[in-house]
């Protein structure tokens, strides 16, 4: 569903000529797989996720998904490939939950916006489906910061895109919270077949609940596995082990060393 062949990701132009953040990467994702990229702060995750979608362009290489290059694709045949969570939501906002999961339709509908019945059922049918269809006439202003993560993520899946990408989908939420997120992305990859692609620091539930890890090294470079490979390997120890923390490759967990 996923593929990246040789792409580098960074800044063009400016005085100092553009900057490369991460370069020769090559991976790839399967239909239904959930994937966590984990890194350092800084180290170019969501770079690398916006690149994905060319909400930036890579600096070189190729990235297909479903088969076609994304390069030769509108913005919005990108639309219909590739849906995008970013980490921050307006918590202003005063559209309803139902109208922000509407603007996932955006792709499908004419030059007015004008929505069929299929985009409503389809509406519909992605509020229900991330369980937040009781908050269909709430104001985003007025829900919680967990309720408005559910609501973008409904607007996503309302997209019916096969690929979504999520920058930090768990942060300023509470643990409790944050694991609900996450079974619900998992849900998603399992039940609706959509491959799942997000950056997070949460790593014990990232591990637990993820098929694939994309550990994107301070030096630019990505290694990729399953969770049990990148923690035999010693990657995910070598992550945390400055800041304090022990990983445990063998019961898959965190401890404080003091």
């Amino acid at each position: 569903m996923l593929l990246l062949e040789d792409v580098a990701v960074g800044y063009s132009g400016g005085k100092a000529g553009g900057r490369v953040v991460a370069g020769g990467i090559g991976v790839g994702l399967r239909r239904g797989e959930m994937a966590c990229l984990v890194g350092s702060n800084g180290v170019g995750k969501s770079t690398l996720l916006r690149s994905i979608c060319f909400l930036q362009r890579p600096l070189a290489g190729r990235v297909v998904v479903g088969g076609r290059d994304m390069a030769a694709l509108s913005r919005r045949e990108r639309a219909a490939m590739v849906s995008i969570v970013l980490t921050t939501v307006d918590r202003d906002l005063t559209l309803t939950a139902e109208e922000v999961v509407a603007l996932g339709r955006s792709p499908f509908t004419d030059c007015w916006g004008r929505m069929t019945a299929r985009d409503r059922e389809m509406v519909w049918r992605a509020m229900e489906c991330v369980g937040i269809d009781g908050l269909a006439g709430r104001r985003m202003c007025s829900l919680s910061d967990g309720e408005r993560q559910k609501v973008m993520i409904a607007k996503a899946l309302a997209q019916q895109s096969p690929l979504m990408l999520l920058d930090e989908p768990t942060a300023f939420l509470d643990f409790n919270s944050r694991v609900e997120v996450l079974s619900l992305l998992r849900r998603l990859s399992r039940e609706e077949g959509t491959t799942v692609l997000f950056s997070s620091h949460d790593l014990q539930p990232s591990l637990w609940l993820s098929d694939r890890v994309w550990l994107l090294g301070d030096d630019g470079s990505l290694s990729e596995g399953s969770p049990r490979d990148l923690a035999d390997s010693g990657l995910i120890g070598s992550l945390v082990a400055h800041n304090g923390i022990a990983f445990d490759a063998e019961s898959m967990s965190f401890r404080f060393l003091g």
